[in-house]
């Protein structure tokens, strides 16, 4: 049965990445108009597809920028039947009004993948915006708008990105993406904890409800998704510019580490949640061909380039980790931290990092991080380290920190998810000796949404900073970080709202740091 169900899923594999270089290709196409490259099991396709309701209601999206093109995302709801693959036609222009096509194709919508459609475009013109619809039966999509990545070695000038994460559905409005989707912008990194997994809360200061209970098959995860990517601001957010994406842990289940989680679930019984939750990632995400997972693996770490201006390694923190130590969560630092082994990326992700790092061109080299890399000792008495964070993996931090140090790649800054809270932090060479080098940036943004309304300073911010001199700013507020990459400065914004648990928040500028080119550590503008 094994075996089986493994010829399944490379099956599966192999039809998504033929599918994906399909939708590209100028094709010959069967009698059903559907090119002909794209085959499955006792799948038909359907001549005059109809659809119960608007088969566009979860929005477009892009993601994954190159030079020449991006991946283009769209997932039909509401198919009259099922069990059909359906073509839908794609366009992309240099104008937004169409005026101007630069590209068209088919794809096909597959049950097997919940009728989501992947587009991987190549062919276009580096660093310009496109605009992208889809066609299926009769109904046309919303039009989205793509940019492409600078030419490699060119000089932008200028390159802005933003980075955000934790938008927990049932904690606040996603007011953040509204103000996100009319910044000047990029592109969009997300970090992680785009989903969550939990069943319906009982606080009765939700502002909205999961509509099942804790999700664990394909289907329910798909069910969540569309759930999040219904609300509209979110999807103004994913129309106006192609995203970078991360999962951290509640895209699967929350703090699991490798094949281990923290419910008693036996690995087997959890790797079957997980290849659940890591197809249904894929099938919402404008993830390239790369990530479709195997079972319950997906090649997720990677690294994309943006000219001169900056190189972006995507870390996956998740995957390769062996369980955390000392209790698992918050603890009195223990000696099962420096455990034989113990690592938070895995030694082929640890080396994979080195090297890019080492071989960067770019200017800046900014790490897509999932959870707090800096230490961050926090308690009064006896003090605690969170040891879901890098803080539980001291040795895979201490080699990257000496590495930083020694080889001295170009502006080294990381981007960071996860806690709910603002941070800027200096990276040292050896976080136990404060006087130590300064390595490196780290710049960890809030939730969009998660742990609901926030405050300006908080018990925990000044008990931070006091006991972690590498710590430089601290909020508790819901946002976003806007970056921008000038030719001798990378400026981060923490943007900011007062309340999410009501709609219509207002956004302000909080604090900025800059980090100037050759010199590690944030200042404050």
């Amino acid at each position: 049965m094994a075996s089986v169900a493994r010829s399944r899923r490379a099956f599966l594999a192999d039809w998504l990445r033929a599918s994906a270089l399909c939708a590209i290709a100028p094709l010959p196409l069967d009698r059903f108009g559907v090119a002909a490259c794209v085959a499955g099991e006792d799948v038909r396709p359907a001549r005059n597809p109809s659809f119960s309701s608007s088969p566009f209601e979860l929005g477009v999206a892009s993601g994954e920028p190159g030079p020449d093109g991006a991946v283009l995302w769209t997932r039909l709801m509401g198919v009259s039947d099922p069990t059909s693959a359906v073509p839908v036609r794609w366009e992309v222009s240099a104008d937004e009004g169409f005026r101007r096509i630069a590209r068209t194709g088919e794809a096909m919508a597959h049950p097997d993948l919940a009728h989501s459609v992947h587009v991987e475009l190549d062919g276009l013109e580096a660093g310009r915006h496109y605009w992208y619809r889809f066609h299926a039966g009769d109904a046309t999509s919303p039009v989205g708008r793509t940019r492409t990545a600078p030419a490699p070695g060119s000089e932008p000038g200028r390159f802005d990105f933003v980075f955000t994460s934790c938008q927990h559905y049932e904690r606040g409005w996603y007011t953040g993406y509204r103000h996100m989707a009319r910044e000047t912008c990029d592109l969009v990194v997300h970090l992680g904890d785009y989903i969550y997994e939990e069943g319906p809360g009982l606080r009765t200061d939700l502002v909205r409800r999961h509509d099942t209970p804790e999700v664990r098959t394909l289907e329910a995860y798909r069910a969540r998704y569309a759930l999040y990517k219904r609300d509209l601001d979110l999807q103004a957010a994913h129309a106006a510019f192609p995203w970078v994406f991360t999962p951290d842990d509640h895209e699967v289940d929350n703090d699991w580490a490798g094949e281990h989680n923290h419910e008693g679930m036996t690995p087997s019984v959890f790797l079957a949640r997980r290849t659940a939750a890591f197809q249904a990632m894929y099938e919402h995400l404008p993830l390239r061909s790369g990530a479709i997972p195997t079972g319950p693996d997906a090649q997720l770490f990677r690294r994309l380039d943006f000219g001169a201006a900056m190189r972006l390694h995507v870390l996956d923190t998740r995957q390769y980790r062996t369980i955390q130590p000392c209790g698992g969560r918050r603890a009195v630092p223990c000696d099962e931290r420096f455990a034989d082994g113990a690592t938070i990326l895995g030694e082929a992700q640890a080396t994979w990092l080195r090297d890019g790092l080492d071989a960067s061109p770019a200017r800046y080299n900014v790490i897509a991080n999932q959870v707090f890399m800096a230490r961050l000792l926090e308690g009064e008495g006896e003090l605690t380290l969170a040891m879901d964070k890098w803080d539980g993996y001291p040795e895979d931090r201490q080699r990257l920190m000496a590495f930083l140090d020694e080889r001295r790649p170009s502006n080294p800054v990381v981007i960071t998810g996860d806690l709910h809270t603002s941070w800027v932090n200096d990276l040292k060479r050896d976080f136990e000796r404060p006087d130590s080098a300064t390595v490196g940036t780290e710049l960890a943004g809030t939730s969009i949404s998660s742990s609901g309304d926030g405050v300006d300073v908080s018990p925990q911010g000044v008990n931070a900073m006091s006991l972690n001199p590498h710590v430089k700013f601290f909020n508790a507020q819901r946002g976003y970080v806007r970056c921008s990459l000038g030719t001798d400065r990378l400026r981060a914004d923490y943007r900011v709202m007062p309340f999410v648990t009501r709609p219509d928040a207002p956004i302000a500028t909080r604090a900025s740091f800059v980090v100037e080119d050759g010199v590690p550590g944030a200042t404050e503008a």
